[in-house]
């Protein structure tokens, strides 16, 4: 390749590019939405979620910050917009006096399971605790989530890695064997 800087300037001007269009408010949320979408992306991303809105409200509440507080910090250690809203409609349900589980399960983001757990907590008084098992198991879920992930793109980059090996020997080998051909012929 004899223009290999203008490809490598091609590639960090796309990288630029995408980070820019994504500070957009309305591109950031069409993003997020659809990578909740994607079949085995978006259940990793909400897995990830979850175990990490568990983990920080459960231990905000155990340190003794007031719920309406810990929920706010709470949004923001989570990356995906659209469930940052959903957050935020549990803020807006706390502030008038409804539970965390009713506007958690309206929103449709967080699995049944984990509203059901924190609709326990919150009747037993032991949310904190509930929190932290909701966020152990989905911590454990991800854990399994990343190494089958992994398992399946093994043998695809072997054999990405072979074909692109395979290319490397056929265009360094064919023009021998043209010159070779050039050569009896005359």
């Amino acid at each position: 390749v004899y223009n290999w800087w203008m490809l490598l300037a091609i590639v960090g001007w796309t990288i630029i590019a995408f980070k820019f269009i994504m500070k957009v408010h309305a591109v950031r949320r069409t993003w997020d939405r659809t990578v909740l979408k994607i079949p085995l992306i978006g259940d990793l991303v909400t897995k990830v979620a979850v175990a990490r809105f568990a983990r920080t409200l459960g231990t905000l509440i155990t340190s003794g910050v007031p719920i309406l507080q810990a929920l706010k910090i709470t949004k923001e250690t989570i990356s995906n917009e659209i469930i940052q809203d959903a957050v935020d409609k549990v803020h807006d349900s706390i502030k008038e006096g409804d539970t965390i589980a009713a506007p958690l399960d309206e929103t449709k983001v967080f699995p049944a399971m984990v509203v059901n757990m924190i609709d326990v907590g919150e009747e037993t008084g032991n949310l904190d605790a509930m929190l932290m098992k909701v966020a152990d198991i989905y911590d454990a879920e991800v854990e399994a989530a990343v190494e089958a992930m992994l398992t399946l793109l093994e043998p695809a980059i072997i054999v990405f890695l072979g074909g692109l090996i395979g290319f490397i020997v056929v265009s360094l080998y064919l023009p021998i064997f043209t010159l070779g051909d050039q050569i009896s012929g005359m």
